[in-house]
């Protein structure tokens, strides 16, 4: 028989102790985190580190694709990377704001930000309107350009979200479903489109009816709108010049005579992406950016991203992507609230599938729309209103777990909100 001797006892009671503070260290940690980061569950942890590795990449990339050009314009050759870089310092913590914001905050905001969202837009067409590369969709404030659809397609996502949330048990109707949203979505969508900003245009369609169908709405209700919005597109892509251009290019190929014109841009992108091979040519020795290719820290980035990290960087930035898909996607499924289902399926459409259109016109599997690689281009409107908009997920996330723990339902809010809007 083994006999405890005290040094034996006092070096068990020291390891409890330790044990027990490690212990208490690491709760105060998760709160501490918890508290600054509003996170709830593994879909919404995912879907915030996704977005924070895209973020912080995005800048990295910015500074690889852009520093040439900026040299040479005669600005420092970190300029473009210090915007960036701004812009995601004061998005990250915006987001981390919106995360913490209480549901009924954007139910309340949601009509306000339509019509604010709409307001800025018309504000485009006003001498504080500014056109760049043919589209009038910026605003120039004198010290930074702001591009309003940016925020108006946020703004759309929660008013969406809000008017099929408090009309639940009616959306499977078609006229329900589409009233009012068609009208609003649809004014907001002509002033982008009066603007010439088509790429925008054909990402908050897409939005608009990603917010519909992941909140309930028949699918056999959304496809006689969406085959006449089809017909109507086909008069506005042919009365532009430069549209009816890329589509023939696209189709057709291109020409010798054609490599100066409308064709340079693809194929250099093109070439770019073939000369990064497997592994590619290193972070920062990209040959595209001097010059050769338009756009490079913007539009077509993921070709620079192809071409210095290679087939294996450029697939790891598209699984990123999926991977944010399916944290949208899980969200969707475990939320009750048609609110959280409709916003974050709106969400969803407008980041992911924004950066899957990016990625086939680089690709050439589209014609070029002159859309952004969300999180990841350059430009402070998109950062900040992407980084935003995740935010406010996160927070419509929060909001739907606490009431499943305190065994509320969403009807229960509705009869709540109609009760004060009578009273």
């Amino acid at each position: 028989m083994n006999a405890t001797t005290p040094t034996d006892s006092t070096e068990a009671s020291k390891a409890s102790q330790s044990d027990g503070f490690a212990i208490r260290v690491g709760q105060s940690a998760k709160r501490i985190a918890t508290s600054v980061i509003p996170i709830s569950g593994g879909a919404s942890a995912l879907l915030f580190g996704v977005t924070m590795f895209l973020a912080i990449f995005g800048v990295v990339m910015v500074f690889a694709a852009s520093s040439v050009e900026a040299r040479q314009g005669g600005g420092s050759f970190i300029s473009a990377f210090m915007r960036q870089g701004l812009f995601t310092v004061l998005g990250i913590p915006m987001l981390l704001l919106a995360a913490r914001m209480p549901e009924r905050f954007y139910r309340r905001f949601a009509i306000w930000g339509v019509l604010l969202g709409m307001g800025l837009q018309l504000l485009v067409f006003t001498p504080l309107g500014e056109e760049i590369q043919g589209n009038r969709n910026w605003l120039n404030l004198g010290f930074a350009t702001l591009q309003p659809s940016e925020f108006l397609k946020l703004a759309l996502c929660l008013w969406i979200g809000y008017v099929l949330f408090m009309k639940s048990d009616r959306i499977r109707q078609f006229l329900h479903a589409w009233w009012p949203v068609g009208l609003v979505a649809g004014v907001a969508i002509v002033l982008v489109m009066l603007g010439r900003d088509f790429g925008t245009v054909v990402i908050m369609v897409g939005l608009v009816f990603g917010a519909m169908m992941f909140a309930g709405v028949r699918l056999r209700h959304l496809i006689a709108p969406f085959a006449v919005l089809a017909v109507l597109a086909i008069p506005v892509v042919l009365s532009s010049g430069s549209r009816v251009r890329r589509l023939q290019h696209f189709f057709d190929g291109c020409t010798e005579a054609e490599y100066f014109d409308g064709c340079w841009q693809q194929l250099h992108g093109t070439w770019a992406m073939s000369g990064g091979g497997l592994f590619g040519v290193g972070l920062g020795n990209s040959r595209a950016k001097w010059n050769w290719l338009p756009e490079a820290d913007s539009d077509y980035i993921f070709a620079i991203v192809a071409e210095e990290l290679g087939m294996i960087g450029a697939t790891a930035v598209l699984l990123l992507y999926v991977v944010m898909a399916f944290a949208f996607i899980r969200i969707i499924r475990e939320a009750q609230s048609t609110f959280t289902k409709s916003v974050a399926g709106a969400v969803m459409t407008w980041i992911v599938g924004q950066a899957l259109v990016n990625i086939a016109v680089v690709l050439g599997l589209l014609p070029v729309l002159g859309v952004p690689l969300p999180l990841v281009s350059a430009g402070g409107s998109q950062t900040l209103a992407t980084l935003i908009a995740v935010g406010v997920v996160l927070a419509l996330v929060r909001a739907d777990r606490q009431r499943q723990q305190d065994g509320e339902k969403p009807e229960d809010v509705i009869l709540s909100v109609q009760a004060k809007g009578r009273a």
